[in-house]
């Protein structure tokens, strides 16, 4: 590190061979930033093609949900269904006649000859707090 003194001023490399090597190197440096930049810019070439592809999807789907949200709304109201079991004829649960009938038991199902083990027992203790 040099420090600057009043009378005294550093000197500085001025010759060509140092100006033409600081030239190359950032000649080099543009020509590198220049190669990445137009990879970049053809590596992402159709982005917005497909940004504006997927936002008119996005609205034709948003447009397609909100007509759906009204078809389920104005289809599962009350008094269209009600319209719609009575024009099929059924009948409300509390008016319907009711009947009963028997059932008849089960019948029973031969089982194969297994030895029977003693029943099966437990105990459960329960406390109150």
């Amino acid at each position: 590190m040099t420090r600057l003194r009043l009378g005294r001023l550093p000197t500085l490399d001025t010759s060509a061979s140092t100006w033409r090597g600081r030239a190359l190197r950032y000649l080099l440096i543009y020509l590198l930033l220049l190669v990445a930049l137009v990879t970049v810019r053809y590596l992402t070439r159709d982005v917005r093609r497909t940004l504006v592809e997927a936002g008119k999807r996005e609205q034709a789907l948003s447009r397609e949900r909100e007509v759906l949200a009204l078809d389920v709304q104005s289809l599962s109201n009350v008094q269209r269904i009600r319209d719609w079991a009575f024009a099929n004829g059924m009948h409300r649960f509390a008016e319907a006649t009711k009947t009963s009938q028997t059932i008849p038991a089960p019948r029973a199902i031969p089982t194969p000859a297994v030895p029977t083990s003693p029943p099966r027992r437990v105990e459960v203790k329960t406390q109150w707090k």
